[in-house]
């Protein structure tokens, strides 16, 4: 292991996420090597097994990429070749308070599908995991891709698995093209995977930049570039990179990530101009953005490691400019070449003991960013100060936001006091606050107001993206939103519909629902694995309220039968699992004044009939 003064840590969670770069270096040799062997069996075998029993026991496999442009470029997806992922296979691979979900590139995406169908991958996987081995997924160029699609799979099995001590997988890739969407980035980053992903890049590699083009207009070019990068390419050497396009490719690629790269500034930076909302909306971008950690490999030795999504887009386009003393030809021969020098170079690194590796994190001195021997201009530095400013800001925010855990726990307290306090009396809290005839109504309404104004205030923030990824999947916020949603809830619903807004607005549920229950409710639903929409307990009154006035307006029982059913067999199991309180159960509350007046044939089956009658529990519908 290197010493540790040789190396200058500038945020902790990158050392942490990063520590196989000092402690696996064999592992790394042996990942590089065997994703550069698979690349000859691209066409006899979908993966390459190499098993370790250093420096823990895994098992390392290697996927092979693949040199035809159909595999890069998907048919009919036009411009970027990206497709929402496939959410029975990736079910956390979305923004889970807005509910969008990923989109990767859709080729990838249906090569890997096909593997797990068509090979014997999941049963390799399961074997090596039942030897309580670690699995370890490598790739150089696409096989890459299919690696990073490979770990997200088995990281969502690992995270569903009751198994203890789960091992969970580890990505490492050479040279590989962009996978996913911003959402993809923000998925892996809430979910605590970044640090599962090891991204290996040259400097002025053209294979991780090629996703950055609108595929379907230069899917020849990218077939010429596939057959110069093949294995099996007979005559590589400069004068064949001279009279084919590659320079003419290499300048498209450059252009295409110097419009993202500014684009990208501009908002980080707080560009307000409208120019760039105008800008977007006729120039179409590339949607794919890196995630996870990446590690660029430079010409000099030394290793420069980040996991700031924005500052990597910048340096993956900083990088690529060119040397006023290199002609075009020459930059774009180079570019091709680096893309197969990951093993001579790293093992030259292993050979120096892994030394000269410098994190950038979050955590930015005045004195400004170490970058090492990166020759990087004073915009480029600009930009990726700005970039980790940004992520320093959002942590500070989030520090902020902290702050406020404690004030909104005790105005939680005071309301869960009035409830219980109601309760004792015989009256249902939601009755009372609808009605609002006494001061402690009156003080409990105040209480709402003062949550609802810092709830807003958190979702707006992750609406503006000024929290951290990570902040939705903190189990601490997560507790605090579920007990917030479901003891608060009922009182904007009553106030809802005490104002009768549903006969202006709309239904609570399809009209009126603030953000803040709607977000906190998926934070739950995605924490506990479970099918979105399935925690809706705390809309409990707004069901009600609903079925009262259709029935008041003269729909017919057999016109609401199937909602009421469906609405008395939810109540069992949130009963039966302490997210429905008693108070709903009480003789004067008025769900259960309005339930008695139902047709008889209908209580005398209800599957709640004996709670409501006081008779014993409830039963199963």
């Amino acid at each position: 292991m290197p010493d540790q003064a040789s190396m200058r840590f500038v945020d902790s969670s990158v050392r942490d996420s990063t520590r196989i770069l000092c402690d696996d270096r064999v592992l790394i040799n042996e990942c590089c090597s065997l994703s550069t062997r698979a690349q000859t069996f691209y066409n006899t075998s979908p993966y390459l097994v190499h098993s370790l029993s250093q420096p823990y026991p895994c098992s390392i496999v290697a996927f092979p990429g693949s040199w035809v442009a159909d595999d890069w470029v998907p048919v009919e997806r036009p411009p970027f070749g990206d497709a929402e992922v496939d959410s029975s296979l990736f079910p956390s691979l979305k923004s889970v308070g807005s509910g969008v979900v990923a989109r990767v590139n859709a080729t990838f995406l249906s090569s890997f599908q096909r593997l797990l169908i068509c090979s014997t991958l999941q049963s390799e996987v399961s074997r090596t995991m039942m030897e309580g081995k670690r699995v370890i997924f490598c790739g150089h160029s696409s096989g890459g891709a299919i690696a990073i699609l490979a770990s997200v799979w088995l990281l969502e099995n690992c995270t569903q698995s009751i198994t203890p001590k789960q091992l969970y997988p580890i990505c490492i890739t050479f040279g590989s093209p962009l996978v996913g969407d911003s959402t993809f980035n923000h998925a892996v980053e809430r979910e605590g995977w970044s640090c599962n992903f090891l991204h290996f890049i040259m400097s002025i590699d053209i294979v991780p930049r090629i996703m950055l083009n609108p595929l379907s207009s230069y899917k020849e070019q990218i077939q010429s570039v596939l057959h110069l990068l093949s294995p099996n390419a007979s005559d590589y050497s400069h004068e064949t990179v001279q009279r084919s396009n590659m320079s003419s490719f290499y300048r498209t690629v450059l252009k295409n990530c110097l419009s993202i790269s500014s684009h990208q500034a501009c908002v980080f930076m707080g560009c307000t101009n409208s120019l760039l909302g105008t800008l977007t909306s006729f120039v179409e971008l590339s949607p794919y953005r890196p995630s996870g950690t990446w590690a660029f490999c430079t010409s000099e030795g030394q290793v420069i490691v980040m996991q700031n999504s924005d500052a990597v887009l910048q340096l993956l386009f900083y990088l690529m400019q060119l040397n006023p003393q290199e002609q075009l030809t020459q930059v774009a021969y180079r570019s091709l070449n680096e893309h197969w020098q990951y093993e001579s170079k790293l093992k030259e690194w292993i050979v120096r003991n892994g030394e000269a590796v410098i994190y950038l994190g979050a955590e930015i001195d005045a004195d400004g960013l170490d970058v090492g021997n990166l020759e990087l201009g004073k915009e480029a530095r600009l930009r990726l100060r700005a970039a980790m400013h940004l992520e320093k800001q959002r942590l500070s925010n989030q520090t902020k936001i902290d702050q406020n855990s404690s004030k909104i726990s005790q105005a939680l307290s005071s309301l869960g006091q009035y409830k219980s306090t109601l309760e004792l009396r015989g009256i249902s809290y939601y009755d009372s606050f609808k009605q609002q005839r006494n001061l402690e109504d009156f003080n409990a309404n105040v209480k709402r107001l003062e949550l609802a104004g810092l709830w807003d205030e958190i979702v707006e923030m992750l609406r503006r993206r000024e929290l951290p990824d990570c902040f939705e999947g903190r189990a601490e916020w997560v507790n605090l939103g579920t007990i917030y949603r479901r003891l608060v809830e009922p009182l904007d619903i009553a106030n809802y519909y005490r104002h009768s807004k549903n006969e202006d607005t709309g239904s609570y549920l399809l009209k009126g629902r603030p953000r803040r229950y709607r977000y906190t409710q998926r934070w739950h639903e995605q924490a506990q694995r479970i099918e979105v929409g399935s925690s809706s307990d705390s809309c409990f009154w707004a069901m009600v309220e609903e079925l009262q006035f259709d029935m008041g307006n003269n729909k017919a029982y057999v016109d609401v039968k199937e909602r009421l059913l469906k609405l008395e067999s939810d109540m069992v199991n949130w009963f039966n699992s302490g997210n429905l309180g008693r108070d709903v159960f009480l003789s004067s509350c008025s769900f259960v004044v309005w339930w008695k007046t139902l047709p008889e044939h209908h209580k005398s089956v209800s599957c709640i009939r004996n709670m409501i009658y006081g008779e014993g529990s409830v039963s199963d519908c």
